[in-house]
């Protein structure tokens, strides 16, 4: 190569190696501080595309997952609370049985009915009063949660709108004689069957909904798997990066620096 004063050839390849050695170092030095492969867009278009489409599912499975939980905190409130009426109807089976027998007189037949009556109105009141969250859980129309964790409404058969006296055809004044009390044991027998009957179908849909969640909850975890595989960095390959490009660097420095010199060949010929 002839020498000449007008364009150091030599130094700006030195030059243009050096600034892509310095562009890839500080890259590499960006990835092992933030741990992530993917920090702009220019990095990994289609990779950053890929991962921000799995953040978005994972969070949305995520979300799923707690509904679901939801539901089963939900429903499990609504299984304790027909629980209840499950024992207020037993002891109105002892009651009743107490008044049917023939031995009470009606005094104490009207003693036994007013406790009877008591209960009809805390089974209505359970009714009336058991929540979740603000939302009644009983009724013509009680809110559960479905098997995909968002909350619906049931009909007037479901399970959860058997709980007040009335639905369950209990009789409102109770008895008042030894026949009437045992006409009355029947229908409380059957309002056991009932509750029983609805408290299977409460719990085969919290058994649905745990499933549900621990589904959702394995989706989830995977899909940031899959995200971190995309985006994290790998560190061995980081760091081994750093090394060779803070090596070129320095020669890239020492080759600017010997391309630089060889300029000043130039004056020696001229002395």
């Amino acid at each position: 190569m002839a020498l000449g004063v007008l364009n150091n050839i030599s130094a700006i390849y030195a030059q243009n190696n050096l600034a892509n050695t310095q562009a890839s170092l500080s890259k590499t030095l960006q990835q092992l501080s933030s741990g992530s492969r993917i920090n702009s867009g220019a990095d990994d278009a289609a990779g950053l595309s890929l991962a921000n489409g799995l953040q978005a599912a994972a969070t949305a499975l995520s979300q799923s997952a707690k509904n679901a939980s939801e539901g089963v905190d939900m429903l499990q409130v609504a299984d304790g609370a027909m629980a209840q009426v499950t024992n207020l109807l037993n002891r109105a089976v002892t009651l009743a049985t107490e008044a049917s027998n023939g031995t009470m007189n009606s005094t104490q037949i009207t003693a036994a009915n007013a406790e009877y009556l008591n209960i009809l109105g805390e089974i209505d009141n359970i009714d009336s009063n058991t929540e979740y969250n603000g939302t009644a859980l009983f009724g013509a129309t009680p809110a559960i949660y479905t098997t995909d964790g968002t909350i619906g409404q049931t009909d007037s058969n479901s399970a959860l709108a058997n709980v007040d006296s009335g639905t369950l055809s209990l009789t409102a004044a109770g008895f008042t004689t030894s026949a009437t009390a045992i006409t009355e044991l029947a229908k409380i027998t059957t309002a056991i069957a009932t509750i029983a009957t609805d408290r299977g179908t409460v719990g085969a849909n919290i058994n649905t909904l745990s499933a549900v969640a621990n589904v959702m909850s394995t989706e989830s975890t995977n899909t940031l798997a899959a995200q971190n595989d995309v985006t994290a960095t790998d560190y061995g390959q980081a760091t081994s990066d750093m090394s060779k490009f803070q090596i070129l660097s320095q020669t890239g420095i020492a080759a600017l620096s010997q391309a630089n010199q060889s300029q000043q060949l130039i004056t020696k010929l001229l002395q």
